[in-house]
């Protein structure tokens, strides 16, 4: 997951999976309803009860058929043509079930990190999933397969190689994955009726994202979402604080769901079984209804954030990019998976994500859930 998180979804992909804790008629129509891929069948699992979801925010200005968004869409969501966007999963957020109910982590990989891709060579994580993306569609096209058959199976290469590097790169298995694409913040934000977030300082990004916001705690819907969730320019940490945006708007979604009854709502539940069908697709061993008391922990918050560390900016191939201790974040991610007994002598184990917190009815919204300031 407009998700687990689009980007990066993310957060949209959460809501999802999230929403079928709701009825069990709706969690039956979703199981049936949200488009499939057979991308992880026959991947290396998880052991001991553990599940490893990866949410995949696909950054394509193209419906999930190949279908350029129409311009007028485009121009409101202020993303531009379909011709300027490719296929980078500019939100990938890692989420960790722990096997007994334990409180579960989201780990946000920041999109610029450079890695090993499977095939490619060095890369931008983000950019796995356009690179196999391409290569599958070119190869499909001059053996004649018509859209959008094509662009189905072309996403599916591009979304292994995305699922491989992520797993390479952590050393952990993917269970399963959700994907959702642009329009899913936008869609999500709107079915759910607004979004709480809260930023430290007023935002003017009009040039690039369109987000001009105040400071502090406001509700977004719609294209604000999208705006919201997409700014990078004018922030002081790039596209680090773009991923804490995906966060927090992430925290608004399990907030909303906690505070407002949304279970409850069956016009509100319909409206996001729509957005699952044509703005979300997960793997076909994703058993909803199996899902449900995971889902029903995460909103009762049941859940932190973290993201993986970088050591630093430097130039590769005439592209800023991350750089990363292949080591040190993999470690970073089993002691979150595999928490030690605390010893005075150990390193200490990581920590969330530094947030504050909106000071509204006693240190909560007035949704009556804490949202997270975030720059």
């Amino acid at each position: 997951m407009r998700k687990w998180a689009r980007k990066i979804a993310v957060a949209l992909s959460i809501a999802i999976v999230v929403t079928s804790g709701g009825f069990h008629f709706f969690s039956k129509a979703a199981t049936s309803a949200i488009p499939r891929s057979k991308v992880l069948q026959g991947a290396k699992q998880s052991q001991n009860g553990d599940t490893n979801i990866l949410l995949l925010g696909l950054d394509s200005r193209r419906d999930n058929d190949g279908n350029a968004l129409p311009p007028a869409l485009t121009k409101l969501l202020h993303v531009g043509p379909a011709s300027i966007g490719g296929y980078n999963t500019n939100t990938m957020i890692l989420i960790h079930l722990p096997a007994g109910g334990k409180k579960a982590v989201a780990i946000s990989i920041p999109r610029d990190d450079y890695v090993n891709v499977p095939g490619y060579g060095m890369k931008k994580i983000k950019e796995a999933y356009g690179y196999a993306k391409y290569a599958e569609d070119s190869k499909l096209y001059k053996e004649g397969i018509q859209q959008p058959a094509r662009e189905h199976l072309a996403r599916d290469a591009g979304r292994a190689a995305a699922i491989a590097t992520v797993s390479q790169f952590l050393d952990v298995p993917i269970d399963h994955f959700a994907e959702v694409n642009l329009l899913g913040f936008y869609d999500l934000a709107e079915a759910l009726g607004g979004i709480q977030v809260c930023l430290n300082k007023a935002v003017n990004d009009s040039q690039y994202s369109g987000a001009v916001f105040p400071a502090g705690l406001q509700t977004i819907s719609g294209v604000d979402a999208l705006k919201f969730v997409r700014q990078r320019h004018g922030l002081p940490n790039g596209d680090l604080d773009r991923t804490h945006r995906q966060q927090a708007f992430i925290t608004g979604v399990i907030t909303k769901f906690r505070t407002q009854g949304i279970f409850g709502d069956i016009g509100k539940l319909s409206a996001l079984l729509n957005v699952a069908k044509k703005d979300v697709v997960i793997d076909s061993g994703f058993d909803v209804l199996g899902f449900l008391p995971s889902a029903k922990a995460l909103t009762g918050g049941n859940i932190k954030f973290y993201t993986l560390p970088i050591e630093g900016y430097v130039m590769r191939n005439s592209q800023s990019v991350n750089l990363v201790d292949e080591i040190k974040v993999r470690k970073f991610v089993q002691d979150l998976f595999n928490p030690k007994a605390k010893d005075p002598n150990a390193t200490p184990s990581p920590k969330p994500t530094k947030i504050n917190y909106a000071n509204l009815a006693n240190g909560k919204s007035v949704d009556g859930g804490k949202i997270p300031c975030v720059n």
